[in-house]
């Protein structure tokens, strides 16, 4: 049992100092030395920190203690980046990373990528140059790297997140996870592979931040495929409006693909007709023959 105090510094008197003073039998007094006022000093200081931590340990959500525990990490992941790829058999091909702190998004500091190195089909190629050149970004900038990283897919995007990770040496100052479309299974760095219940708060929260990230990789995806349709060869063509050169553009990912393509090809395309696939074959090849 610990001792009561016979003496309390403090730097403001209480009303009622000797009514106090004869409950309990304890003076109550202001600092007497250079030595007292630095421990005041220094047990308000280690109050205000108190406070502030139960202030901060209030505002974050169950979710994101679930996720700690379910990870194993030694402190909450507050700030989460989540990443996503988005193009159209290689065309216009972007990334997106979104940033949520405190399991709510953080719409100032989203960040789009139209992918610059890679030619084609590459999805691991693509996630590799964004996480390459968002992990750049804040270490250049010196700003704080999140706690965890969620990329959208399965073991071989995770791994490619891990590499970068690795390749700037900051594998041990976040977490990264893989979420897959198929069954929402979580796949983490040491191979495991987990299914949370539908319900859990985690797995709404991962969920919510992959869905985000995805919808705003198609949202650029989509401006800047926007544009090429403002302006396109297909005008010069009878018969082909709007909505047709949009349809075409959307199903063969680019001009180049719709002029190669045959006209049994080009009647896949919803709203293409035999007559209007003949009227885009011959215009193609008279271009080419008078080239």
């Amino acid at each position: 049992m610990m001792n009561r105090p016979k003496k309390i510094y403090t730097d403001i008197i209480p009303d009622g100092k000797n009514e106090i003073k004869e409950a309990i039998d304890i003076d109550i007094l202001l600092p007497e030395s250079n030595v007292v006022e630095k421990m005041i000093l220094l047990a308000k200081q280690n109050a205000e920190v108190e406070a502030s931590s139960i202030k901060v340990k209030k505002a974050i959500p169950q979710s994101i203690f679930e996720l700690q525990k379910l990870l194993g990490l030694i402190r909450p992941p507050i700030r989460i980046e989540g990443f996503d790829i988005s193009n159209l058999f290689g065309e216009d091909a972007v990334g997106s990373c979104v940033v949520f702190e405190f399991g709510r998004p953080k719409k100032s500091e989203y960040r789009r990528f139209r992918i610059k190195t890679i030619e084609g089909i590459n999805d691991f190629g693509m996630m590799k140059e964004v996480l390459i050149r968002r992990m750049r970004r804040i270490i250049e900038e010196g700003k704080k790297l999140p706690d965890l990283l969620i990329i959208d897919g399965g073991k071989a995007h995770l791994n490619v997140a891990l590499d970068v990770l690795r390749s700037f040496k900051i594998e041990k100052d976040m977490y990264a996870l893989g979420i897959a479309k198929r069954f929402e299974e979580l796949h983490l760095p040491d191979g495991r592979i987990v299914s949370l219940p539908p319900a859990s708060p985690a797995l709404k929260l991962i969920k919510s931040i992959r869905d985000e990230a995805h919808r705003f990789a198609i949202q650029y995806h989509r401006k800047l495929s926007s544009k090429k349709i403002k302006s396109s060869i297909l005008d010069q063509i009878k018969g082909i409006g709007e909505v047709r050169k949009g349809e075409l553009l959307r199903y063969f990912g680019s001009e180049k693909k719709i002029e190669e393509a045959t006209i049994d090809e080009l009647m896949k395309v919803e709203g293409i007709t035999e007559k209007i696939a003949r009227k885009i074959f011959e215009h193609f090849r008279k271009e080419k023959q008078n080239e």
